[in-house]
């Protein structure tokens, strides 16, 4: 087991009094965990951080994206694009005669797999 504690679990009281199990986490493992956390003072209104005040003190508080501007699975990070590439070079080297079971071999994937990659529409 390694020496350094990366989290550790504390009770935090809520807004209506109830005490709560929440995550602490060190400030290192937030950085790795690419968390940006910005104060609401330097963003929002006084009225409006009044207001939060209300139902969250010392606390963070994840505002989500709105649905229109989600970005679907792997656009972020590219990998959805890596993967329709791997899935156009299997389908291509199937129609140039490599068998299905070569290509599960050959990809680390199940014959089902590739199946489905390549009579996918």
């Amino acid at each position: 087991m390694q020496g350094r504690q990366i989290a550790i679990f504390a009770w935090s009281k809520n807004h209506r009094g109830f005490y709560m199990p929440a995550l602490l986490l060190e400030d290192s493992f937030k950085e790795e965990a690419c968390m940006k956390y910005i104060n609401a003072k330097d963003l929002l209104p006084a009225a409006l951080v009044k207001e939060l005040q209300r139902y969250v003190q010392g606390g963070y508080l994840y505002v989500p994206t709105e649905q229109a501007q989600q970005k679907r699975w792997g656009e972020v990070s590219g990998y959805r694009q890596e993967l329709q590439q791997r899935n156009h070079q299997i389908a291509e080297e199937f129609r140039n005669g490599t068998s299905m079971e070569k290509l599960a071999e050959k990809y680390f994937l199940s014959v089902s797999a590739i199946r489905k990659i390549i009579y996918q529409k």
